[in-house]
């Protein structure tokens, strides 16, 4: 709760939640809010600039492009979700064994993260959706699976500074097993870098979802997705420009609200900041 009234306090932070929040409230309503049905094709209204009826114009198909919006929006949110979800579970996880055991885990579990560190991540998941069939859950393994390496780091850095801390020690005394004293009383205080970097996260993995679909091998048409959008509107954009205008937008808006919420959070959470 201290944290929500620190955030509401703070003018971009709430900017950005209000952004995120009603991208979630569209996603979540998206049958109810949605005025069309956005795989429904009417060759009458093929590329029907934005006005009254059609908010956002109408696609090469005469398909409600604000519709397809709003449901690709859902697409956004659950593949970053998803896949920040499967990222921050192995990254805490790895993580927080280097940190606490040190020794060769920590040895083995860094040089593994080198390893990782060493293929740009968009490079490497483009080498890997290749090998495999392009659907949302793949996306999301694989955004979630190659871009664990960054929460590891700073999970292990933050469990060797805690480790040494006093409660821990008691911890121990009393015959508390490894796993209790991390789950239970290492991971909780190491809670703030955590959060920060899923909110960065879901930003990052909205606009790697968007890339690979924009390239043709993330979410496969007629599924709306922003990035598939994008590619749709590539070719008519002298004659249709709200074919990617918009879809561009709503990338650019959603993924810069996610990023000033974590840096939001990050100020917040910081312990060393002026009070």
């Amino acid at each position: 709760m201290k944290i929500l009234k620190e955030l509401l306090n703070h003018k971009i932070g709430l900017i950005s939640l209000c952004i995120i929040t009603i991208l979630a409230i569209l996603a979540i309503f998206a049958p109810y809010i949605a005025p069309y049905d956005p795989f429904g094709i009417n060759v009458n209204e093929i590329l029907q600039p934005p006005s009254l009826k059609h908010l956002l114009g109408t696609d090469l198909l005469g398909r409600d492009v604000f519709s397809r919006m709003i449901y690709a929006s859902r697409i956004s949110l659950e593949v970053s979700i998803v896949a920040v979800g499967i990222s921050v579970s192995i990254g805490v996880f790895l993580g927080a064994l280097a940190g606490y055991f040190g020794g060769i885990v920590d040895q083995i579990i860094c040089r593994f993260i080198d390893i990782m560190l060493c293929f740009p991540t968009i490079f490497l998941i483009l080498a890997i959706i290749a090998y495999l069939e392009p659907s949302i859950l793949t996306i999301m393994i694989v955004i979630g699976s190659t871009s664990w390496m960054g929460v590891a780091r700073l999970v292990r850095a933050e469990i060797l500074s805690l480790k040494e801390r006093d409660f821990v020690q008691i911890a121990k005394v009393y015959g508390a097993s490894s796993f209790r004293i991390i789950f239970k009383h290492l991971l909780p205080n190491a809670l703030p870098p955590i959060l920060v970097s899923a909110s960065l996260g879901l930003g990052q993995a909205i606009l790697i979802e968007s890339a690979l679909s924009f390239l043709g091998i993330g979410v496969q048409p007629p599924t709306p997705s922003w990035g598939n959008m994008l590619i749709e509107g590539k070719e008519t954009l002298e004659v249709a420009w709200w074919l990617s205008v918009f879809p561009g937008l709503a990338i650019l808006i959603t993924v810069l609200a996610f990023t000033l919420l974590g840096e939001t959070l990050q100020d917040i959470l910081n312990p060393k900041k002026e009070k």
